[in-house]
């Protein structure tokens, strides 16, 4: 049942324990109490994110359905049916704007945009009413892989004793420290501000996307409100420097400068959020698993937010890893063994194509280089001219067919084989199905 336990002493027994409390965690956790596992969430709820939304594609729309919660966060989300990209570069060749719409590749819309903020309290809404597995609000201090089994030490020491271990806790994870797997992480000259805004013009269901010399201006349309028919998100890529002047100045003044920066297609802007301000940054790992553990989200992977792929990724992450657990016992080691690879395999490609992609991208833009102008000029062309290369490009990016597991696809999930069960009770009822089957077998052929 997806209780809180807070105050209780005694130790927690579960099969998977997902560590990391937030929309991927409690995504994670949601996933396997629905296939068939015992499962634990711990962590900390994150605080609120001031501005930000997430823009969730076709593929993580799918997953949605799959846990249950879809029409609650639809009724929430505004759909993204038309995605307009802008060179505002300023090189010297002029580029033409690159417009996809949905209805190109058969979509009524591309996928959802909903408040960050909105999304996790769906989701942990959910959890709470399908009483489907445990919560504990508590921080882990630490980690004991071992060959048969895994714990978790919590901050008030409590242990929490798992047969694997999902690693959902993010850029710093301990889970993944504990494992030992390296990371690689860079930095970039920018500073991304998120805001939610109230517009004079309707957004007709189109983001927008400005390429600046510091990195896209994005808007991303939102649902009205009572008070603000027309409203959209803002994620707005930046110099430091730039940052801290922005920040600093009086809000209409700031206003004023979103106007301009979006070439007045909205009409006049008003600020109706608070104004979240992150620094750009890059992570990769050196795998994704270990014996007992599978990483997940931005614990293995991490980039700037361009062509909105981090949330979308991660669920992805969650999918294949339900996918390739399934119907495996957690204490076989080498059972187990082989779906790991199997699931380092399936999403070794996919991470890295995205990172590399976007990485490419975003220091296509800063760096004022004509051959790179040239090299992005030419595929905005390319992709303008080409319909079957622009629907090919669209369809990759709401839906890759090479990452296609069950929950993204609306197959029904395999059958859990001997989910729960533990030791000589595991034996007696797989061998009095198996019993089962062969005199129900031999009656039809009688």
């Amino acid at each position: 049942m997806a209780e809180t336990l807070a105050g209780a002493s005694a130790a927690i027994d579960t099969q998977i324990l997902v560590a990391g409390a937030g929309s991927t965690g409690i995504a994670a956790a949601l996933a396997f109490a629905n296939a068939g596992w015992r499962v634990t969430l711990a962590g900390r709820f994150p605080p609120p994110l001031p501005g930000r939304t997430i823009a969730l594609f076709e593929a993580s729309v799918r997953f949605l359905d799959s846990i249950g919660v879809l029409e609650t966060v639809r009724a929430a989300a505004c759909p993204i049916e038309t995605i307009h990209m802008v060179d505002d570069t300023d090189q010297l060749l002029p580029v033409p704007d690159l417009v996809m719409r949905s209805e190109e590749i058969d979509l009524p819309a591309f996928g959802l945009n909903v408040s960050n903020d909105e999304l996790t309290a769906i989701l942990l809404e959910h959890a709470r009413a399908a009483q489907s597995f445990e919560i504990v609000e508590s921080d882990i201090a630490d980690y004991e892989l071992e060959e048969d089994g895994a714990t978790a030490i919590l901050a008030d020491g409590r242990r929490i004793t798992a047969d694997f271990i999902v690693a959902a806790d993010g850029r710093g994870s301990k889970a993944r420290a504990a494992a030992g797997i390296d990371t690689k992480e860079w930095t970039y000259p920018q500073v991304a501000l998120t805001a939610l805004l109230r517009h004079e013009l309707p957004h007709d269901n189109v983001s927008t996307e400005f390429h600046t010399r510091s990195g896209p201006f994005t808007l991303v349309p939102l649902p009205p409100r009572e008070g603000a028919e027309h409203r959209s998100s803002l994620v707005w890529l930046m110099s430091p420097r730039d940052a801290k002047r922005r920040l600093a100045k009086p809000r209409d003044e700031l206003q004023f400068e979103m106007e301009d920066y979006s070439r007045e297609k909205l009409g006049s802007i008003t600020i109706e959020s608070d104004i979240g301000e992150f620094r750009m940054g890059g992570l990769q790992v050196s795998r994704l698993t270990a014996p007992r553990l599978a990483l997940v989200g931005e614990t293995c992977h991490v980039f700037p937010p361009i062509g909105a792929q981090g949330l979308n990724l991660s669920l992805r992450d969650v999918a294949d890893l339900e996918d390739c657990l399934a119907s495996v016992d957690l204490r076989n080691p080498k059972e187990l063994s082989r779906a790991l690879t199997r699931y380092e395999m399936h999403r070794r490609a996919d991470i890295g194509f995205r990172t590399h992609g976007v990485d490419l991208l975003n220091r296509s833009l800063i760096v004022p280089y004509l051959p790179i102008d040239l090299i992005r000029g030419a595929g905005f062309i390319a992709m303008t001219a080409l319909g079957p290369l622009r629907r090919a490009v669209m369809r990759e990016g709401v839906a890759p067919h090479l990452a296609q597991p069950r929950l993204m696809s609306r197959e029904a999930p395999k059958e859990p084989r001997m989910r729960g069960k533990r030791g000589p009770e595991a034996i007696v009822d797989a061998a009095r199905d198996a019993f089962a089957h062969l005199r129900a077998t031999a009656s039809r052929l009688g």
